[in-house]
């Protein structure tokens, strides 16, 4: 039986949400398959260009980790210089940063041919300027968090070959994102309005998803649990929709992570209305401040809806009223969140009350895809249809409407 790895984090104290990057750390140890061992605290008045923290603290940690068989996390971005220095005043322990452990975790839920794609271009991003040599920094790692991927014995070959692969893996990316592309295009063609589930990870995006689609997809309770997209029809009034997952964000999400995972979240930034799902029992407001900075950092317009999912567990507690409460796990709010989103998206789709002479039935049996009925009725001159009407196709139907409705 392989041996747990253990985890012991360097926390800094720089502002007033460092209590949420701990608690994160700790899941995402967690998600990685490894320990929490402890956590010390420093706080941060002037960086250490040399160590981030100063050497006074780093001699403190490395007389309370004496005898312990531990990996240390920063908490944090390091430099290559200041990963070498850490370890090398603990006594050449294994020291990887936050990032590190998020790359990590990224290697292990990568399931698609494009995740997997997107996850090693991540990784050579990230670590191509932390190669010395023949890679002194790696030779530190040995196993566990921070070798998974595309492995040490490939990254430690020369700078040349990791340029040409970080090349090739852009190349292959951009081929996906033209088919993403066309798949957006001819979704549009098919009138199927897509929503899109964003925000935080692990807020129950992809329990949402289940609930409202009925799909198959993983729940799991952990940190990017779900890093490729997953896309699920369903309907409301019997209008179709498209439901589509994404990976989840973090608080200070490296730029170069989200860049590389651009390809997946077209999804997002394409979608006709998003849905910001935020955990009503975390710290809800750093999770939205967390998603819109990052969507609009990459040029996010779509309409939005802030989804309060977890609702269950904090009964009592009080929200802007223009949030959705609701729980995926047992379906409260399920229903007026449908409603929602058709609301959002009411200047899409007029409801209207036709009139369908019986001589005039072919013409209209070959419009009938391009609505939805929601009642017919047939009299002695003709048939009466309640229908909704994509706004795009209404001029279409002028003949037959008798009404708005």
């Amino acid at each position: 039986m392989q041996e747990v790895e253990r985890i012991y984090v360097i926390q800094p104290i720089s502002g007033s949400s460092y209590h949420v990057l701990h608690a994160e750390a700790v899941a995402l140890i967690e998600s990685a398959g490894a320990a929490y061992a402890g956590t010390i605290y420093q706080p941060i008045r002037e960086v250490n260009p040399a160590t981030y923290i100063g050497e006074g603290k780093l001699r403190e940690l490395e007389e309370r980790l004496a005898g312990l068989d531990v990996t240390v996390l920063f908490n944090g971005d390091l430099s290559p210089s200041q990963t070498l220095n850490i370890s090398k005043a603990l006594g050449g322990r294994k020291v990887i940063d936050r990032t590190t452990l998020i790359l990590d975790i990224f290697a292990l839920r990568a399931q698609t041919g494009e995740g997997k794609l997107q996850v090693e271009l991540a990784q050579y991003q990230y670590l191509y300027p932390r190669l010395k040599g023949k890679g002194e920094a790696l030779s530190r790692l040995g196993g566990g968090i921070g070798t998974r991927g595309p492995g040490e014995t490939r990254l430690e070959t020369d700078r040349r070959h990791i340029r040409a692969r970080i090349h090739a893996l852009k190349e292959k990316l951009k081929e996906t994102e033209q088919r993403r592309r066309l798949q957006s295009e001819r979704r549009k063609k098919e009138r199927v309005k897509t929503v899109a589930l964003v925000g935080y990870t692990n807020t129950g995006k992809s329990t949402l998803l289940h609930a409202v689609t009925g799909a198959d997809v993983l729940v799991k309770d952990a940190l990017f649990a779900t890093l490729d997209p997953t896309a699920r029809a369903f309907e409301i009034e019997g209008v179709p929709f498209l439901m589509v997952d994404t990976v989840g964000f973090l608080q200070d999400l490296p730029t170069h992570l989200i860049e590389a995972f651009k390809s997946t979240l077209e999804s997002a930034l394409n979608c006709n209305l998003a849905l910001i799902v935020c955990d009503a029992t975390g710290a809800y407001d750093v999770q939205l401040k967390t998603t819109l900075d990052t969507l609009n950092g990459m040029g996010f317009h779509a309409p939005y809806l802030v989804v309060m999912n977890k609702c269950d567990l904090v009964a009592g507690a009080r929200f802007p009223k223009e949030y959705v409460e609701i729980s995926a796990q047992n379906g409260t709010g399920l229903e007026e969140l449908k409603r929602r989103i058709f609301e959002a998206l009411r200047d899409e789709f007029i409801r209207a009350k036709l009139f369908i002479p019986y001589p005039a039935m072919s013409a209209y049996t070959a419009l009938r895809p391009l609505l939805t009925e929601r009642s017919v009725e047939y009299t002695e001159d003709g048939m009466v249809a309640e229908a909704i009407i994509p706004t795009i196709y209404a001029e279409k139907f002028r003949g037959f409407r008798k009404e708005e409705i």
